[in-house]
């Protein structure tokens, strides 16, 4: 969730980022960007220009920031979420066209408009393109933000530490809510999800407890 007073360069050199790790194929890479409507213009115009300068190619080679997709039936599939959203209503502003090239490669693609009943709104994105879904306010970015299945990751870009730290711990309903940083698993954190996200967290002293026997004495 991108709110009114998010620092916008920082916004989105981290959202871009979260998006590609991984060629975007990471469970907690970011895919749905819900941004508030007084900002929403300005965050588009950068974004796009941020994805757009990223270099796609062997991620062997020096300077290159995007590899290909695990498989070229994953990319196919990927590709079929783009064209419906957009047949859906979706603008597409940038990739969204397989390559001419050896290998499953997808690029960098933004969609813009992205509404429920839309695959990048309802399912999961598993490469790299981003979903910008606008919000009138904070309130309604909230509301966008747990109309999912999915309850993995979130994370709130806003300059009010405190505003920020109450919608993560209050409102997004999610197993892990970062605040002006995206998500990331770390040993010393618990990590997992809700929902269709799973249950039970692994890392952290909670994942050591699912290695362990509790044992249960009773005396009367």
């Amino acid at each position: 969730m991108v709110l009114e007073d998010a620092d916008l360069e920082m916004t989105v050199e981290t959202c871009v980022t979260s998006r590609l790790i991984n060629g975007g194929q990471s469970c907690i890479a970011a895919k749905r960007f819900i941004v508030v409507e007084s900002l929403l213009e300005q965050f588009e115009d950068l974004f796009v220009h941020k994805m757009e300068s990223k270099r796609m190619g062997d991620p062997f080679e020096s300077g290159v920031d995007l590899g290909p997709q695990a498989r070229r039936n994953l990319r196919d599939e990927l590709h079929g979420q783009v064209q419906r959203s957009v047949q859906l209503g979706a603008r597409l502003l940038s990739g969204g066209t397989i390559p001419d090239r050896k290998g499953a490669f997808y690029p960098p693609t933004v969609l813009a408009d992205v509404r429920k009943g839309m695959p990048a709104y309802d399912e999961e994105l598993f490469g790299p393109v981003a979903a910008i879904i606008p919000a009138r306010d904070e309130k309604d970015a909230i509301r966008i933000a747990n109309d999912s299945i999915f309850g993995l990751g979130a994370a709130v870009f806003t300059k009010n530490a405190q505003r920020g730290e109450r919608i993560a711990a209050e409102e997004v309903e999610a197993g892990c809510c970062f605040v002006n940083s995206f998500v990331k698993s770390d040993p010393r954190l618990p990590f997992g999800g809700i929902k269709e996200s799973g249950y039970g967290r692994e890392l952290s002293h909670f994942g050591i407890h699912e290695f362990v026997n509790i044992k249960t004495v009773y005396i009367k």
